[in-house]
């Protein structure tokens, strides 16, 4: 996997985490600096966690389905990519204004399930897990970090804009994964 193909993929799972900032931003009205980094630390830590843990059970399954890897991540990808396209078009989120560790951590576990399937699908195509996963926690930082200061002053006008657009993603890097595994 490329540095591009993986920053693509990066943005496409911080998209989650990106629009619940975008709403943790609106609801704080008021921000500080140390809003964005803690929605950020949450978003990107969990981003980079989850990968890692799917990435060692795919590692312990990836020998006995390696002829069927790249249909796999396909229909992982795609499912995933469904998913944020569906959520994005379905009702809106009600975050409210708390940012203590509970509220952050079951959002962050929310919002990185997706993560924890690339990881299996890292595991079947091999990719070198610790880069990979650093790089996505810190692209998910960036974005979760933006997405606080982005509601605080654009409210929530672009959040299913943002993960119709993380689903797309998702969806095209999983069809390229399926057409160079078929051909």
């Amino acid at each position: 996997m490329s540095l591009l193909e993986l920053f693509i993929l990066a943005v496409g799972l911080s998209m989650d985490a990106f629009a619940v900032s975008v709403c943790k931003g609106l609801s704080l009205g008021k921000i500080k600096g140390k809003h964005m980094c803690i929605a950020g630390a949450w978003f990107g830590g969990f981003q980079a966690v989850m990968p890692l843990i799917g990435y060692f059970l795919g590692y312990v399954f990836a020998e006995m389905i390696t002829k069927y890897d790249h249909w796999i991540a396909f229909f992982l990808l795609c499912f995933i990519g469904g998913k944020m396209i569906q959520e994005a078009l379905g009702e809106d989120e009600n975050v409210d204004a708390k940012m203590d560790p509970k509220s952050m951590f079951l959002l962050a576990i929310a919002t990185s399930i997706d993560a924890l399937a690339v990881g299996v699908t890292f595991a079947f195509l091999k990719v070198q897990i610790l880069p990979a996963v650093l790089f996505i926690g810190v692209v998910t930082f960036v974005c979760s970090a933006i997405g606080v200061k982005i509601g605080s002053v654009f409210g929530d006008k672009y959040k299913a804009k943002a993960e119709i657009i993380g689903g797309i993603i998702l969806f095209v890097i999983g069809l390229k994964i399926l057409l160079e595994g078929i051909g």
